[in-house]
């Protein structure tokens, strides 16, 4: 049996933090930068004024970022462990029965990702699904990627496969393998209680030990998503833009509140952003800094400790 040994209050951060910061974004999605409302004013009952994007889901719904999440997490435990072929039925089921999903109804699902567990459906390998679109480098993997930092107490090699393989069942792209070892490293060092920016260099150096016999990951790494630079897009799916926004509001923020306020603020793709950005803010703050009134709105909570009593900390 898998026992975490992270702090409890940073667990939970991580996982309450990236679906009330999902649950958040959700009524915003789609809107424009310019279009959002200021910063003051963004909450997850959005201002009257406002028209959210999606009219018939009420505000507190999280969407295909937090099931596909909640799904690892339920496929982790049921297997005492990381398991492709059970987490790609999983993510199915969500597609098809709304498992995880509030009320079981998906209202929201990433092109890549339909046509991809469509693929798997037909008879296709999860460890090739995620190909139908060989160059898609959207973020839909890495939004429900920590459930693995959070759960999987071993190595960073473990870590950086298991990151590798979860990816592969929707977003094959290496691209898209890589930004989520790299998360999720960086996640599992502040899960040990490491600040952020001694976790960001640590996984640096980790990830590149890592690679190190693989050039064709290492050079990813190295020339495509390491590269600091002007973030042209803010705020998109794209997946490194996502990663690099999510570092970036990580870096500007002083609470988990102002964080999500943040990563809403660029618009366009606000939920998963959010969820990002919410997961790596929850464990860095802490649950007890979330804002309880977020998380009295969250629609689908019983479901969701039930799950959670399913984890084992060492403390108990």
């Amino acid at each position: 049996m898998n026992k975490v040994s992270y702090p409890r209050n940073k667990v939970l951060g991580g996982i309450w933090g990236l679906i009330i910061g999902d649950a958040v974004g959700v009524p915003y999605e789609f809107t424009p930068q310019e279009d959002i409302p200021s910063i003051d004013k963004i909450d997850i009952v959005t201002p009257t004024y406002f028209r959210k994007t999606y009219i018939d889901v009420p505000f507190g719904t999280y969407s295909d970022d937090g099931a596909q999440f909640l799904c690892v997490i339920d496929s982790y435990l049921e297997c005492d462990g990381f398991n492709m072929n059970n987490l790609a039925k999983k993510l199915l089921a969500w597609l098809s029965d709304g498992l995880w999903a509030v009320d079981g109804y998906v209202f929201d699902v990433g092109r890549q990702t339909l046509k991809a567990l469509v693929e798997y459906a037909r008879g296709a390998s999860p460890r090739v699904s995620g190909l139908c679109e060989p160059e898609g480098k959207g973020n839909g993997a890495l939004m429900r990627t920590l459930a693995l930092a959070i759960l999987e107490d071993g190595d960073d090699e473990r870590l950086v496969n298991d990151s590798h393989e979860q990816a592969m069942i929707t977003h094959g792209h290496i691209c898209n393998q890589v930004c989520c070892a790299f998360y999720n490293l960086i996640a599992k060092y502040m899960l040990e209680g490491i600040e952020f920016e001694e976790a960001y260099s640590t996984a640096v150096n980790s990830l590149k030990n890592i690679y190190k016999n693989n050039k064709e990951y290492l050079h990813e790494f190295e020339n495509n998503i390491l590269p600091d630079g002007i973030i042209k897009e803010r705020g998109t799916g794209y997946v490194i833009d996502c990663l690099k926004s999510a570092f970036k509001i990580i870096r500007e923020s002083n609470s988990y509140e102002d964080a999500i306020k943040k990563s809403i603020a660029l618009g366009n793709d606000t939920d998963t952003t959010a969820a990002v950005v919410g997961g790596l803010a929850g464990i860095i703050y802490g649950f007890e800094n979330i804002p309880t009134r977020w998380y009295e709105e969250i629609r689908g909570k019983e479901k969701i400790l039930e799950l959670i009593d399913k984890i084992h900390f060492e403390d108990i």
